[in-house]
């Protein structure tokens, strides 16, 4: 099973050892988690829920393009989120990104995330052919 790291600059780069994704046999992209990093500063986002899903998922979208696919392509996402009181406000920024894909989706309320940001959204999708 042929496996190979995608990088891109235009999402943060990791902060530990994993790659932003992995791309398997040419056919699917397997996304890190991604937090409301900055890629280009390296902080974190300031700001409510909402601006924080934002972040995630342009992060997220970049890395899917690096892969070869994109937003249109994800067929499963895991959304972590520190509140789940904050899940409508989330739906809605994750949903003008992913509604008209509607993939499947887990999400989950967690005791903490990497520096103590609000949302990580995971992804896995379809390789464009």
């Amino acid at each position: 099973m042929p496996t190979a790291q995608v990088l891109t600059q235009k999402a943060p780069a990791p902060i530990g050892p994993y790659s932003q994704a992995i791309t398997v046999d040419g056919r699917f992209v397997y996304t890190a988690g991604q937090i409301p990093l900055d890629p280009a500063t390296n902080q974190i986002v300031e700001g409510d829920i909402k601006a924080q899903t934002r972040r995630v998922l342009q992060n997220l979208e970049q890395i899917l393009v690096a892969a070869g696919s994109s937003m249109k392509k994800v067929i499963k996402t895991t959304v972590f989120l520190k509140d789940m009181g904050e899940f409508a406000a989330m739906n809605e920024v994750y949903a003008e990104f992913l509604g008209a894909a509607a993939p499947a989706r887990s999400t989950v309320e967690v005791a903490r995330l990497p520096r103590d940001v609000r949302v990580e959204i995971e992804a896995i999708a379809l390789i464009e052919r």
